[in-house]
């Protein structure tokens, strides 16, 4: 849920900047080509069709779907002469295992949680990435898994109401101390990131939070409702509970943390200190139509330095290879997400763990933040 949200928030903050005349259009539609992997012919699950020299690249498509033209899928269409289309039906997980378990499916390859493709590739649904084909050294160490390829990465981080404090707050402490720090917060609807910032404030050291002591995390998550204005489902939500003064403070994606201090001049910033760093991956499914090799052939193609440091520029999407950083300014590396001297600040979300837990973690996220 969490990656399936952030990206459709991709989406939209894209089209907000295209609006305000922030971004070219040609900006626009390369960011979208960058997020979703595709040129700009939409399909659903049921229209998708075999067909040679063709890839369907199941993504969270979005309102914005029909605006996106050909600018990250040409050149390895031209490359290869392999299309690269998407379908932007939304590859939830259970999505994904019914069209893999028909034998048949539609989608070439899905945009998925990395805990979701481990899932279902033991069962026999996600092909093994092939690492004979996909670079592993393109990748940031600790951030390949056997059935999925991290794509680029975002955050949780603090973000904060600076003319309020004279002191900013520099830890998950510091955010559930209301006593130090007065105010409304605003939180993730969605659990993940959560648990990891409540047990941080509790006393446990980053290197020491896996296996999540859920019952311990929701304990203090419990006792800092009252505090809590808005527990936030999409980004443009978060964004607004601070510039409305809803709350003081919020659990926010780094995204949304740049946008607000970018467009405040300062008056709300934001800190990677003891942040929650998330990878997005891609996933190939298991009999896709356009073909196992050429599926492989895009991932690799998708880690090119040059790609990922435009998302990075239109989004602030941490770029997966580490060779994009040498792309960067130094000011961009002060908002990159997966940059070594920010990572290092931050707790990397434990995919395993995810993979293990997520669904009864939420369930008893939910029945707290709901209650």
């Amino acid at each position: 849920m969490s990656h399936d949200a952030f990206r459709k928030d991709c989406a939209s903050l894209l089209a907000q900047q295209l609006k305000s005349g922030s971004i070219s259009r040609r900006d626009f539609t390369t960011g979208m080509a960058l997020l979703f992997g595709a040129s700009t012919l939409g399909l659903n699950a049921v229209s998708a069709k075999a067909q040679s020299g063709r890839l369907v690249y199941c993504n969270w498509g979005g309102d914005a779907i029909d605006a996106m033209s050909e600018a990250f899928g040409k050149p390895f269409s031209e490359e290869t002469g392999i299309d690269v289309l998407f379908d932007g039906a939304g590859p939830t997980e259970g999505a994904v295992k019914a069209q893999a378990e028909s034998g048949n499916p539609a989608w070439d390859l899905a945009d998925i949680e990395p805990f979701s493709a481990e899932r279902l590739g033991k069962t026999g649904l996600i092909e093994p990435i092939d690492y004979d084909v996909v670079d592993r050294t393109k990748m940031r160490e600790g951030f390949g898994w056997e059935y999925a390829a991290s794509t680029y990465f975002y955050s949780y981080v603090i973000a904060y109401d600076a003319t309020r404090y004279e002191t900013a707050p520099s830890s998950m402490a510091d955010f559930f101390d209301v006593e130090r720090f007065p105010g409304k917060r605003t939180m993730y609807k969605w659990g993940s990131g959560m648990w990891e910032a409540a047990l941080m404030s509790d006393g446990v050291a980053p290197a020491d939070l896996y296996p999540l002591d859920l019952e311990r995390a929701n304990a203090k998550i419990a006792d800092l409702k009252d505090n809590v204005s808005v527990f936030w489902g999409g980004g443009a939500e978060s964004q607004s509970a601070l510039l409305n003064g809803d709350a003081a403070m919020g659990l926010l994606w780094n995204t949304r943390a740049m946008l607000l201090e970018r467009d405040t001049g300062g008056d709300f910033r934001f800190t990677w200190a003891q942040g929650v760093l998330n990878p997005a991956s891609s996933a190939v499914l298991k009999n896709g139509p356009g073909g196992k090799d050429n599926a492989m052939r895009y991932i690799r193609a998708s880690q090119e330095a040059e790609g990922q440091a435009t998302l990075f520029r239109l989004m602030g999407n941490g770029p997966s290879n580490p060779e994009a950083d040498a792309l960067l300014t130094a000011d961009e590396m002060r908002l990159n997400p997966s940059a070594p001297k920010n990572a290092a600040q931050q707790v990397a979300a434990n995919m395993r763990w995810y993979e293990d837990n997520y669904g009864p973690a939420l369930d008893a996220y939910l029945s707290i933040v709901s209650a």
